[in-house]
């Protein structure tokens, strides 16, 4: 019998995804850390049209940078600023190109450090925009880029499925459709004016996943080829490795002690009026975590913990991702109106938009500075993600024991204990403690790329297991209520808290 259960615990190992997600992030994370490379496809692309609006601004920084070169006897370059004058005149797109990658390589042996800075970043900001055309994102070396990508993404998810006991075959006939669906939203994402307006790739991913589930269906083939959960739990090991508790402390005290008042009174807020209207403690529980923490990934982290029905998890994931969209469009749009500090704002957005993408486009519509701590507050709530995992894991254990008579035990709670929650915290305590924060940055520049594309997929997923018709039928409209009511009150809560602790109330204004 000892034989048996050791052998089933090993093979848990391997069979569970929640395990499987671990190990896929961590050898994500190795293979970058001993010094393999990757070059990720770009999408970036801007029309002629937004270009040619953009050529007046930078002829007047290139005239004012060539007459301040010449007052400084920077002779080259202020021959290379005049001669992207010239182009930019002209309005000739390759010239242009070309001349401003003339005055980005002079910048690097300009005497004056400070004139010098000025045009490298004048010659890379040109250069960046003349040379992002929808010609080049499908251009063949692009295209090479992308298959690459799909090929290492099939390989790994192949594998998976194979290990895990799944039909890998299925999935493989399937993926690549999955693949190319999500290519198509980030080509409409890296447009300059959708990406202008914040509507970042998840969100493409998600609308087409949703059009495709409501009209014409999603067919049985494709279906085994939809791991919305898996994908997840894969770019949230990745997420860990991004998530620096250095970062936080140094950066973040603030928005820690906002993330800790802020959760627990949004998540008693949700599940309490989840519970008045009838429904379980398990479907509150993943409501209410993410509502109050950070969406998507504490969905998924609670569901995990209290071994919730993966439709509860699936249908919660969806009302996060359809009430992000209007919150990121709007709340920006808010702050600039009324005024608002920009540490306050990117407070008031880090606080309350509930997945990270959408925190830094949001925070991107209102300022630098205002994304800025978005992003520290966001990172806050996503360090408590394991910490809400735990007590949730504690709480149901005992709720269980309470209700069979036996007493729940270390192992009960360690079943319970979402798994790709530790490789979450593991790969952030390697990169925070054990890595200098070049190598840790030289890492996540890389994965990064890729664990925006686990989450794609999984956004894409989600909208093709989503139909409208079931989002209202289930639980009669109750969980969709209950999380709009949570969430109206965390936009009004955290708004309060934003004010006390980044306006200068409690502590000085941190920027």
């Amino acid at each position: 019998m000892d034989d048996k259960k050791a052998a089933s615990r090993w093979t848990n190992l391997i069979k569970s995804d929640d395990w499987m997600s671990v190990w896929v992030g961590f050898l994500i994370l190795i293979i970058f850390m001993v010094g393999f490379t990757f070059n990720a496809p770009k999408w970036k692309w801007v029309t002629d049209g937004s270009f040619q609006e953009k050529v007046e601004k930078w002829a007047g920084t290139a005239d004012a940078l060539a007459k301040d070169a010449e007052a400084k006897k920077e002779d080259a370059l202020a021959a290379d600023a005049k001669a992207l004058k010239s182009a930019l005149d002209a309005k000739d797109r390759k010239a242009v190109g070309d001349a401003a990658k003339k005055l980005e390589a002079s910048a690097k042996g300009a005497k004056d450090g400070d004139l010098g800075k000025k045009a490298g970043k004048l010659g890379k900001d040109v250069t960046g925009v003349a040379g992002s055309t929808v010609s080049k994102v499908f251009s063949g070396e692009n295209m090479l880029k992308a298959l690459f990508l799909l090929a290492g993404l099939w390989v790994v998810g192949l594998i998976s499925m194979f290990l895990m006991g799944l039909p890998a075959g299925k999935f493989a006939g399937g993926f690549p459709i999955i693949f190319i669906l999500s290519a198509l939203a980030f080509i409409i994402a890296g447009n300059d004016v959708v990406g202008y307006y914040g509507l970042e790739v998840v969100f493409w991913a998600l609308i087409f996943g949703l059009l495709i589930s409501n009209t014409v269906g999603v067919p049985e083939w494709l279906k085994t080829a939809i791991k919305t959960e898996y994908f997840i739990k894969i770019g949230l090991v990745l997420l860990g490795a991004e998530v620096l508790f250095t970062t936080i402390v140094t950066v973040g005290a603030y928005g820690m002690v906002q993330a800790v008042i802020v959760i627990g009174a949004v998540f008693y807020v949700c599940y309490w009026f989840a519970k008045r209207l009838g429904l379980d403690d398990e479907f509150a529980s993943i409501l209410a975590s993410a509502v109050s923490i950070c969406g998507v990934s504490a969905a998924i982290a609670a569901g995990g913990a209290v071994k919730g029905d993966s439709k509860k998890v699936s249908h919660t994931i969806s009302l996060v991702l359809l009430m992000a969209i209007p919150m990121l469009i709007l709340q920006p749009l808010i702050a600039k109106w009324v005024g608002m500090a920009p540490a306050v704002a990117g407070a008031w957005i880090g606080g309350t938009i509930d997945t990270t993408g959408a925190v830094v486009a949001a925070g991107a519509i209102a300022g630098e500075k205002a994304m800025s701590v978005a992003i520290v507050v966001k990172m806050a709530q996503n360090v408590l993600i394991g910490v809400a995992a735990f007590g949730l894991a504690v709480w149901f254990s005992m709720k269980q024991g309470s209700t069979t008579g036996e007493k729940p035990g270390l192992k009960e709670i360690w079943t319970r204990f979402p798994k790709f929650v530790l490789g979450f915290i593991i790969a952030s305590v390697v990169f925070s403690f054990f890595m200098t924060e070049a190598n840790a940055k030289a890492v996540t520049d890389v994965t990064k790329e890729i664990r925006v594309w686990w989450f794609t997929l999984a956004f894409l997923c989600i909208g093709l297991e989503t139909r409208f018709s079931e989002l209202v039928a289930m639980g009669g409209g109750k969980p969709a209520l209950a999380f709009t009511v949570a969430q109206l009150f965390n936009i009004l809560w955290t708004l309060l808290f934003a004010y006390l602790i980044f306006g200068g109330v409690f502590f000085q204004i941190p920027m």
